[in-house]
């Protein structure tokens, strides 16, 4: 045998147990085919989504009030008493009663003033704000029906598959076969 014959067997060899290695690690006695799809129908979930609405409203009034003018009438009053007081009399009393006029013209006057109060009727703004829910239909996958050997299947699938599906075939043997015969069409054994 030569050493190109040799070499070409030997590669040869590691390749086929480098596949056969491959092809039993993790699937067992399995393989790979296809199943004819019957139906694929989406399946939806309701999601709520609140958004919040918010706004400005008039609530009602405050009333606010401003006194015109200060101290200006009660100044005014005091002048004007004052002047009238220093009218009557004479002498010491003049001054008394000038003094006597400048307090009673300071009391009337602000009282006076006090009529020239203004009110102010002020809207108050209030901001008010509600949630309303906003429901949507999103699709969370797919009833799928398939046919498998003859036989009808189902599952949910987060996708459509179209109309054929791969199918991961693996066989194992069952449990616990010592209760009951089986018969199939496929082998008349009936042991």
């Amino acid at each position: 045998m030569t050493a190109r014959t040799l070499n070409s067997a030997l590669i040869t060899a590691l390749l086929t147990v480098s596949g056969a290695v491959q092809a039993g690690s993790g699937h067992g006695d399995g393989f790979a085919t296809r199943a004819r799809v019957l139906a694929s129908t989406p399946a939806y979930e309701t999601i709520n989504e609140p958004r919040r609405e918010c706004w400005t409203e008039t609530v009602g009034y405050e009333t606010r009030s401003h006194r015109e003018g200060g101290a200006g009438g009660a100044v005014l009053g005091a002048i004007a008493g004052g002047l009238i007081g220093s009218t009557v009399g004479k002498g010491d009393g003049r001054v008394a009663a000038a003094a006597v006029g400048a307090a009673t013209g300071a009391v009337v006057g602000d009282r006076m003033q006090q009529g020239g109060t203004r009110y102010e009727s002020v809207p108050q703004q209030v901001e008010r704000c509600q949630t309303h829910d906003s429901f949507r239909e999103v699709i969370s996958g797919y009833d799928v029906r398939y046919r498998f050997d003859g036989r009808e299947y189902s599952t949910r699938l987060p996708y459509d598959p179209g109309k054929w599906l791969t199918l991961n075939v693996s066989f194992s043997v069952a449990e616990d076969q010592r209760g009951g015969r089986w018969r199939n069409s496929r082998n008349d054994w009936n042991d």
